[in-house]
């Protein structure tokens, strides 16, 4: 099962009983908090057998240690002192979670010897734990033993710290954070026949109760908006669609919003153009990009970000049936351009096509970020490690990238250009939705870049990250939450409003 944390934090603990976990820099003679749980020494006996040297993420486990008030002492290592970013304590509390299992209280050292730690750090260290252990069980009545399920008690979690109230205050901000995350996962994990577009619709709706506006326009609305292209997706599901506005005013009452907008396809079988059977139902997970919007607004709102944002998905189910649109048909978009289909498993840029359309045109924002698991090309390029970024704007792409680095949800800058423009040109319609299988992630951007004018525009590709990609320290679920994080951090770095108190005389 999952565990779950209660933590405090603390500028003195001695435990009494539980695991403690002590963090020590490469090359440091001792680590944090071994004159409390190692009176007798044990620590630097244990280390030198077991050739610890505090390289980073590595562990010695401590069983029973003579003298201590522990039951048990978890080393772990954090590597050189002057290499310890963000991102580390973030990878150093999942490894703690992911050693303690079976813990029923944990005692935190954190203060490291040689190592300034802040309050923003001890906060990473308990995101990192949560992160960590987060699991999606909601379907399993068993344990693996066969036994049912009891209700789980929370972990106590002290940590140890001389930043106690700086502590506090930046844990506030990362629940928020890693409360989107959670939320974006369990919408990627849930199963399509449980989470369709007015189930989804619904779970955004809850947003209100943290002050988000949210609006959710049906197919009526959509069809006098001139939606064709998003409905067209739509038509073969019995399914109604349903596009989700949702906006927080956190910012100037005249400020211009940023947007982001997400691909929220809750079952993607392809249409007309079914894809093959093996590992289709992996594509309960189309929505990731829907999900990581929602879960984007859900961080903005929690922590009262001092910016104004506006998040939209476009929520359909795309399925073969007898009204689904077929290769060869002409759909015309809210932007008036008309779209040969030559491809119905092509489905996700016609859904944000009409998203992106409607956002620009409604609300002028200052940029525009969307966010879709939409190629498998993208996957070809870049494997599960990188996602895709594509944008008519150097500056917001820098920022993109510098964002990717801060959080390690790394986006690769992908090209655009006419040449790829020319391939999506249709003999019967204004474009087609493919412009065949080279290049097909860059000419996916281009049909997306027809629909975004002149204001600042990127296109995350996020097919290889959203969902089934390699576990870390900070993620053991299918559905990875990826690009929440990457998102806050451009806002808090880019788009916030900072006051600036004026130095007294």
């Amino acid at each position: 099962m999952p565990m779950k944390f209660e933590f405090s934090f603390s500028k003195s603990h001695r435990p009494a009983g539980g695991a403690a976990v002590l963090l020590q820099v490469a090359g440091a003679k001792e680590a944090a908090g071994a004159a409390v749980v190692d009176p007798e020494g044990v620590l630097a006996k244990a280390a030198k057998i077991g050739k610890f040297t505090g390289k980073a993420l590595s562990t010695l486990d401590v069983i029973a240690p003579h003298g201590s008030p522990a039951d048990r002492i978890v080393l772990l290592g954090l590597g050189d002192a002057g290499g310890v970013g963000d991102h580390d304590w973030l990878k150093a509390g999942g490894a703690a979670a992911a050693k303690l299992r079976s813990a029923e209280k944990i005692t935190v050292f954190l203060d490291a010897p040689g190592l300034e730690v802040t309050g923003k750090a001890a906060a990473d260290f308990a995101l990192g734990m949560e992160m960590n252990a987060y699991g999606f069980e909601s379907y399993k009545t068993r344990k693996s033993d066969d036994e049912p399920k009891a209700a789980q008690k929370p972990v106590k979690v002290t940590i140890v710290t001389g930043t106690v109230i700086a502590a506090k205050k930046a844990f506030m901000t990362a629940q928020a954070v890693g409360e989107g995350v959670f939320l974006a996962r369990d919408l990627v994990n849930e199963p399509a026949n449980v989470l369709g577009p007015v189930e989804f619709a619904a779970r955004a709706k809850e947003l209100e109760r943290l002050g988000v506006d949210v609006e959710i326009l049906t197919e009526r609305e959509m069809k006098k908006l001139g939606m064709g292209a998003l409905l067209g997706v739509a038509q073969g599901s019995s399914r109604p669609p349903r596009l989700v506005v949702m906006q927080w005013k956190g910012g100037k009452a005249k400020e211009k919003p940023v947007a982001f907008i997400g691909k929220g396809v809750v079952f993607d079988t392809g249409g007309i153009s079914i894809k093959p059977a093996s590992g289709m139902e992996e594509m309960k997970g189309d929505m990731g990009g829907a999900a990581a919007v929602t879960g984007l607004m859900h961080v903005l709102a929690a922590r009262k970000a001092a910016v104004n944002a506006i998040g939209i998905i476009g929520l359909v189910e795309n399925m073969p049936d007898g009204s689904a649109q077929r290769p060869g048909d002409i759909v015309t978009s809210m932007s008036g351009q008309t779209i040969e289909v030559i491809n119905t498993d092509a489905e996700g840029r016609l859904v944000l096509g009409d998203a992106l359309w409607y956002c620009n045109d409604r609300f002028k924002p200052q940029l525009m970020i969307d966010l879709a698991t939409l190629t498998g090309a993208i996957m070809v390029a870049l494997s599960n490690h990188y996602a895709g970024l594509f944008s008519n704007d150097d500056r917001l792409a820098e920022q993109l990238l510098a964002a990717g680095l801060a959080t390690q949800e790394r986006l690769w800058r992908m090209p655009l250009g006419k040449e790829y423009d020319k391939m999506i040109d249709s003999k019967f319609a204004d474009m087609k939705n493919t412009g065949g299988r080279h290049g097909g992630s860059v000419t996916a951007a281009q049909f997306l870049k027809r629909f975004v004018k002149d204001t600042p525009w990127a296109h995350l590709d996020i097919a290889g990250t959203a969902m089934g990609s390699p576990t870390d320290e900070i993620n053991q679920s299918w559905g990875s939450g990826f690009g929440v994080r990457l998102l806050d951090q451009l806002v808090r770095a880019n788009y916030e409003i900072v006051t600036v108190r004026p130095r007294s005389e």
